[in-house]
């Protein structure tokens, strides 16, 4: 339920009217608008009495809410969310790019990686530790000492760290060494690491399950909020098709639709949609041209030799061409990489 009031309604009304409903058993949070105030009530509404509700002098409007998630729902939130990572940000009118190898694999290569990217316009760096692998017999990653070797790398460029966590186990690593957490496809529906990460306050990126809808995706989302971790960017990685060709199909409707039903910022990553590297230009394109908040892009310095997915990374040569198209293209669509700039003198 969203009980939208009165236009110029005292702060003190507000919080009395707050205080009352939280009262009766529910949730209730305060959000507003150029306009005016709006509170938003999570829980078992049915018990409320509407036209009470109703006869505060201060009420407007109430507005009952269908959909399950709550906390990720535009209605709740009317604004788009910008999320701070680090010294950045993901979400307004700024285009974020987020690269970097898919594993970690020696201090030399995430640095060497991270400068260049860094260079092309980059903002933030990503870089497996943890690596979630079909084969058990892949290449599982570096762990903790792929996370030391990130953190090396954001010494020597500042730019921010972006890393998959796979268990809670790893949780206090990740909150004391990472900028933002991503959990990927294989456990975005893991909700036990769901509500774990949502105990802290670090931002999470949320990449989409391979089958998963839009609201499933969304309530996933509403695990880590409705802890108190409201730090959230979705990441749209493509899901499976009958279609072989590619590795799975980058759902570009997902950006409009998303941000039709939720205020948190979305990117899009090509990189793991295609599973080829020269379908990424394209699918950064797209993403761009949706609407996307930013883009994950997979960099390495020797791609043939990559220790994991190294036929859908591009070279720092080739993500540098790509810079340079979606610069021109972000400003089409009145988006800048003003920060990717802005941290290159630093």
């Amino acid at each position: 339920m969203i009980i939208v009031l009165k236009q110029g309604t005292p702060a003190e009304d507000i919080r009395q009217l707050a205080d009352r409903l939280e009262s009766k058993g529910v949730a209730v949070s305060h959000f507003s608008d150029a306009r005016r105030d709006f509170l938003g009530l999570i829980g078992d509404t049915s018990a409320l009495d509407e036209h009470h509700i109703k006869a505060n002098k201060v009420v407007e409007q109430i507005i009952r809410v269908q959909e399950p998630y709550k906390k990720a729902n535009r209605k709740f939130h009317p604004d788009n969310s910008v999320i701070q990572v680090g010294d950045q940000t993901i979400g307004g009118d700024t285009l974020g790019v987020i690269a970097g190898p898919c594993s970690v694999e020696s201090e030399e290569q995430i640095i060497q990686v991270a400068k260049r990217v860094k260079a092309a316009g980059a903002n933030f760096l990503r870089g497996g530790a943890f690596k979630p692998r079909t084969s058990p017999y892949s290449f599982q990653g570096l762990e903790l000492e792929g996370l030391r070797m990130l953190q090396a790398a954001k010494k020597e460029t500042g730019l921010p760290i972006v890393t998959e966590l796979m268990s809670t186990s790893w949780i206090d690593a990740f909150v004391e060494s990472v900028d933002m957490i991503q959990i990927g496809a294989r456990n975005m529906q893991n909700f036990d690491l769901l509500k774990e990460v949502g105990k802290t306050q670090t931002p999470v990126l949320l990449k989409r399950g391979l089958s998963a809808t839009y609201k499933e995706w969304l309530m996933s989302a509403e695990y880590i909020m409705s802890e108190g971790n409201e730090n959230v960017i979705l990441c749209e990685r493509g899901i499976r098709t009958f279609e072989t060709e590619t590795r799975n199909a980058l759902d570009i409707q997902a950006v409009p639709a998303i941000k039709k039903l939720s205020h948190l910022p979305i990117v899009v990553d090509p990189s793991h949609a295609g599973g080829e590297s020269y379908l990424v230009e394209a699918g950064a394109k797209a993403g761009i041209v949706a609407g996307a908040d930013g883009l994950m892009i997979e960099v390495h310095n020797d791609p043939e030799n990559a220790w994991s997915d190294g036929e859908q990374c591009l070279t720092p040569d080739a993500f540098a061409v790509l810079m340079d198209k979606a610069r021109k293209l972000a400003e089409v669509e009145g988006r800048s990489l003003q920060q990717a700039a802005e941290i290159l003198g630093k």
